[in-house]
């Protein structure tokens, strides 16, 4: 299987796990309670980053998602058709928005990312990056080969 039928097959998963009109329970979640089952991310990306749907359905609006990539790992360029809101929960992150300057983020720190702006970032230090992610429209990732400057 390769990975992006991995990838696909996990999507599906999530997607048959049974998503209901009645209101959502409340849910709190540490990035790692062992609880929490990691899937590959989407296949744009190198092996080593992980997420997990934490709340809603990826293919829907409003899906809330952690991130994981270990310590030197670097997401490359990409865009989404959503914007998309985060929190670092750990770790050091460097982020560069196309346009704008570089910034690290540290545990703790938001950021705001707008629908269709290509960015990158890398998980800097000795510890991995868990970013928490909040979409405004379904969840996607798409590769972005021009320059960011």
């Amino acid at each position: 299987m390769n990975p992006l039928q991995k990838y696909l097959l996990v999507v599906a998963s999530l997607l048959a796990t049974g998503f209901s009109t009645e209101p959502d329970p409340p849910l709190a979640v540490h990035p790692v309670d062992p609880g929490v089952v990691w899937s590959p991310c989407p296949p744009i990306f190198p092996q080593g980053c992980e997420l997990t749907v934490l709340h809603g359905n990826p293919g829907q609006p409003g899906a809330d998602v952690f991130l994981r990539v270990p310590p030197g790992y670097v997401l490359p360029s990409h865009s989404h058709t959503s914007a998309e809101h985060m929190m670092l929960a750990t770790g050091r992150l460097t982020v560069k928005y196309s346009g704008a300057p570089e910034t690290t983020l540290t545990s703790g720190a938001y950021a705001y990312g707008p629908a269709g702006l290509p960015h990158r970032g890398a998980c800097v230090g000795d510890e991995a990056c868990v970013l928490f992610i909040a979409f405004d429209g379904p969840v996607d990732a798409n590769a972005y080969t021009g320059s960011l400057d």
